[in-house]
């Protein structure tokens, strides 16, 4: 009952993606999946998240929110994102229906998020910043089993048959944060945009510190915010200008992280569970490219993630890619 009762919440915290009558508002559809990079179906299997994101009024509670908190946190608000995912986590091996003790747990994540972003501009860079907080639900609740399934089964994919083994039921809230320092020049009559980043997440779901190094080239950068984010990070902003013309960037991103904790390698919090044993140092090479026309981006990013184990016999491999229109 208590798993139904938090479908119910989350499914109310989505109407926040429901527009409001006179408004011009951002909304975004981003698919994570390892066949979008590579041909495996496992360990982060798949990830939908709808985003609905705007310029908030100046009555608006994230307002009064970011007027409260330190400047360095969130000092000039310039848009809100609304965000509601669910994601899959599996091993490698699908069609094993007992438990594959030496790699991840099998795992379903239903979540609705809000983020606060703030992108300040500066003599020759900027700084951008983001604020993130989640909640949802780990385990069958989240209707990972049904969900793959259902797709496979459609598909005529291998059958997943080991879904009675995964994680137990267990609610989760975390809170995120990330600041990115951008540099901007020109090279080869582009813009140039390039720079350091620092974050972290506290959380029963995840807990780490993040250090990366960033590099956006293209025309128009301006128009748009920042780098799009992959999971375990918590939003990213997919904000940028309406209205104007061709627009296009490639980007690279290198991050490391201290991986405190991950429920979905550790296991439950507070009930036995299948878990591996996780690797405190994980690190992400990214890159991609953001197509932006009139109300219209496309972005597409490639991630390739060093083992998150000790069990894990190589690296994984996924892309991302997220549509984004004006209404």
């Amino acid at each position: 009952m208590g798993s139904m009762r938090l479908q119910h919440r989350l499914a109310i915290a989505v109407m926040g993606l429901v527009p409001l009558a006179g408004h011009a508002d951002l909304y975004s559809l981003k698919i994570e999946n390892d066949i979008i990079a590579s041909d495996s179906d496992g360990h982060y299997s798949n990830g939908v998240e709808l985003m609905r994101s705007f310029q908030p009024a100046a009555d608006h509670w994230s307002q009064r929110l970011a007027n409260a908190a330190p400047d360095w946190l969130v000092d000039d608000l310039d848009n809100v994102a609304y965000r509601f995912g669910h994601q899959i986590y599996t091993p490698d091996d699908i069609e094993i229906a007992e438990l594959i003790e030496d790699d991840r747990p099998y795992a379903g994540l239903l979540f609705a998020g809000v983020s606060l972003f703030d992108d300040t501009e500066h003599d020759g860079w900027r700084d951008v910043r983001g604020l993130h907080v989640d909640v949802g639900l780990v385990g069958p609740g989240a209707g990972g089993k049904r969900i793959q399934r259902a797709v496979h089964d459609a598909t005529g994919s291998d059958e997943p048959r080991g879904w009675d083994n995964q994680l137990r039921n267990e609610p989760f809230i975390n809170l995120g944060y990330q600041q990115r320092w951008w540099l901007q020049q020109r090279f080869a009559g582009l813009e140039l945009e390039y720079g350091t980043s620092l974050g972290g997440s506290v959380g029963n779901l995840y807990t780490y510190g993040s250090a990366g190094l960033g590099l956006r080239i293209g025309q128009s950068l301006r128009r748009s915010f920042s780098l799009p984010a992959v999971a375990p990070a918590q939003g990213g902003s997919m904000f940028f200008d309406q209205g104007g013309g061709f627009a296009w960037s490639v980007f690279f991103n290198l991050e490391g992280r201290y991986m405190a904790h991950n429920m979905l390698l550790d296991g439950n919090t507070f009930k036995s569970s299948h878990s591996v044993d996780s690797r405190d140092w994980v690190g992400d090479a990214k890159a991609g490219l953001a197509l932006t026309w009139s109300q219209w981006q496309l972005t597409f990013a490639s991630v390739w993630r060093t083992r998150e184990f000790h069990e894990q016999d190589e690296h994984d491999q996924f892309g991302s890619l997220t549509l984004s229109a004006w209404f």
